[in-house]
């Protein structure tokens, strides 16, 4: 694709908006308030937007890579508290999707420069969850099920920070783990019991 191709498409995309609605940029230029973070992953596959069918202005998007929560990242921490302290959102989102090259790739034995600390992260998830996932005999088996273990582990991040945890209290936030299903276009919920994870981490990581 050549670059400027991207800007026939926007003044495509500009006009069918104004088609619709001739008041579309001056309401979108108003602000947001979003309902929904969605944390997901950077692959060029996987756009927030497209894959839930949702508009401009309805989620706050964070992506990186392999849909990481990881408590050091300012960047993941500013959007984090951006999203739920200030543009109020009621719900967020973890959404990993099978065939993830960074979990693949965080299971490779390689060295991968600049991206070791961070996919180390992912290891850990494998690390916990080792005893199952090495009883799955097929490959892409059991990364697709790394996947869905990464998801849940990033929820459990989300709900140990205090942001989530005071929004919780204050208006029932809701955190969820998704994976999309990159062969069929499917959104998949995992069904993660955050109550119960929240009440067996309370103890520990329980910050008021």
């Amino acid at each position: 694709m050549q670059i400027e191709k991207v800007f026939e498409n926007n003044e495509q995309w500009i006009a069918k908006k104004l088609s619709v609605d001739p008041h579309y940029f001056e309401n979108l230029s108003k602000g947001q308030s979003p309902e929904i973070l969605y944390i997901g992953c950077s692959d060029s596959r996987v756009t927030a937007e497209d894959l839930m069918g949702l508009q401009p202005g309805e989620a706050f998007v964070h992506r990186n890579i392999a849909n990481m929560v990881i408590s050091i990242d300012l960047n993941m921490m500013s959007v984090l508290n951006y999203a739920v302290r200030h543009l109020k959102v009621n719900h967020v989102v973890v959404c990993g999707h099978y065939f993830c090259g960074g979990v693949k790739a965080a299971m490779q034995a390689q060295d991968l420069g600049i991206l070791n600390p961070w996919l180390r992260n992912i290891r850990d998830v494998y690390r916990l969850h080792k005893t199952e996932l090495n009883t799955i005999t097929d490959e892409n088996q059991r990364y697709n099920r790394l996947v869905e273990l990464n998801v849940q582990e990033q929820c459990i991040n989300l709900i140990k920070t205090a942001a989530v945890q005071n929004a919780y209290k204050e208006r029932g936030l809701k955190v969820h783990g998704w994976v999309f299903d990159i062969q069929t276009g499917k959104l998949i919920d995992l069904k993660i019991d955050l109550e119960k994870e929240l009440k067996g981490i309370r103890e520990i990581y329980d910050l008021g």
